[in-house]
């Protein structure tokens, strides 16, 4: 029996745990402001906000419901449009969006209202920058977008003067969010759920589901599944020895928060700001990428160039594994089918590590990658001690790029050894064409990306030199 609070009803269900939010909302408890769009979670016409307790804390994020499973609501206070309504009047962020006519059809209106009280309900930093990046999930097809951000400023102003550890009083005296939500902390810690055993075999593993809901949305409502999302096992990230260890259900929005991550990436921030959107990365876990296996998962390759282990459990056995001895072939795994990764590992660089990430697609953000790589490396002596360099969307499987580092180690920074690493490269890819581009056109790209690596990185040295 799964609980959770949904708006101000406490929920007890037994329908099938796999069962999408999206679903339960609309046809079993009619709430139809939830709205139904893509399925892919790329529309945001479904946002709903997820508060949960966190260290004794409530903390909300925003998620698209059509790709959350129920079970990963229990002991959770899940809010749609209608739990941020008042029953005489509009409520500011509504008011907001209708004063600045940031709605015309009306039906992508819910979803960036549900995500802009996300953003009322949140720990950053309240400025008009962070009001337009909480509606990034959120797509509007009518009215334009200027009319939308001049809202999402608005409200940015009205919660300006908010104390981040007082912010749902803040909300509720002020009437931006109904009066109930100060209950919600006292109501979730007297919920009770289950602790799920460790899967069967031959049951599916779902962490946020959203490569699976995609892909298999009518399969995955009725199929046996175990579900990783909320294991607190599963969620940490920790540092010992320099040794980085994250666990399989953290998601990349976790990432973005942990000091650990932003001490050894200061750039992370902006990696991940190429990668899907708010709710997806508040939903996305790391080890789900990995599984998936697509050829262009955008944090296999940034892992893969961190030359990344990972662990492998039966929930009795543990065996660790090189990220790159992973893939065999197209979603082709060495992982036998009761395995499931249990941790990732790699050394989190220091200052002595240059690293970075490129992606290029054909929209900027929120969007799959066309090419994808990342690079890691150490100097000594202006020489490159060593290199970890990879690359997705230029073969069946995310691409460590073997013949092109051993050619790199050992060499000096210049433009003419960079060119003749991409020579090299160039015999060990094999990019086919599709909807993201020709081969020719990856072929080129990929090769364009390690030069940008290496200007980013060596600023100095290269900037004029290398011909882009």
């Amino acid at each position: 029996m799964l609980q959770f609070i949904l708006n101000e009803q406490n929920i007890d269900t037994d329908l099938p745990s796999g069962m999408t939010m999206l679903d339960f909302v609309r046809y079993h408890q009619h709430l139809t402001g939830t709205k139904i769009g893509c399925r892919e979670g790329d529309c945001g016409a479904c946002t709903i906000l997820v508060g949960e307790l966190i260290n004794n804390e409530l903390h909300y994020q925003s998620m698209t419901s059509c790709l959350m499973p129920i079970a990963n609501a229990a002991g959770k206070h899940i809010v749609t449009i209608e739990g941020i309504n008042f029953p005489d009047g509009l409520n500011p962020i509504q008011q907001a969006m209708a004063d600045e006519g940031a709605t015309q059809c009306g039906f992508c209106t819910p979803g960036f209202i549900v995500s802009l009280a996300g953003f009322c309900l949140g720990n950053q930093a309240v400025t008009k920058e962070n009001a337009i990046a909480a509606v990034d999930g959120n797509i509007c097809r009518c009215t334009g977008y200027k009319s939308i951000e001049r809202a999402a400023y608005k409200i940015a102003d009205l919660t300006k003067t908010k104390n981040n550890s007082q912010t749902i009083d803040f909300l509720t005296s002020n009437k931006i969010l109904p009066a109930y939500f100060s209950t919600i902390k006292n109501r979730l810690e007297k919920l009770q759920n289950e602790t799920l055993p460790l899967p069967e075999a031959n049951t599916k593993i779902v962490g946020g589901g959203t490569d699976l809901y995609v892909q298999q949305h009518d399969k995955m409502t009725t199929s046996a599944s175990h579900y990783f999302f909320d294991n607190k096992a599963l969620k940490n990230i920790t540092i010992a020895d320099n040794i980085c260890t994250i666990g399989a259900s953290v998601t990349v929005a976790e990432l973005l928060s942990s000091p650990i991550i932003n001490k050894g990436f200061p750039s992370f921030p902006q990696y991940a700001k190429l990668v899907s959107s708010t709710p997806i990365r508040n939903m996305a876990t790391i080890a789900g990428n990995i599984v998936n296996a697509s050829p262009i998962g955008d944090f296999t390759v940034f892992l893969l160039a961190l030359n990344a282990k990972i662990v492998l459990s039966d929930g009795v056995q543990k065996r660790n594994l090189p990220l790159q001895k992973l893939y065999k072939g197209y979603k082709d795994l060495d992982k036998k089918t009761e395995e499931f990764i249990e941790a990732i590992e790699f050394v989190l660089p220091d200052e002595n590590t240059y690293f970075n990430f490129e992606k290029i697609s054909k929209r900027t953000h929120l969007d799959i990658a066309s090419v994808n790589t990342a690079v890691s490396l150490q100097l000594k002596n202006e020489i490159i001690e060593t290199i970890h360099l990879s690359a997705g969307g230029v073969g069946p499987i995310p691409m460590y790029l073997a013949k092109t580092i051993k050619f790199l180690e050992g060499k000096n920074i210049t433009e003419k050894n960079i060119s003749e690493a991409i020579e090299v490269m160039w015999t060990e890819i094999s990019p086919i064409s599709d909807a993201r581009g020709t081969k020719e056109y990856k072929t080129l790209l990929l090769g364009q990306l390690i030069k940008a690596h290496f200007i980013q990185l060596f600023p100095q040295q290269l900037a004029n030199k290398i011909i882009v």
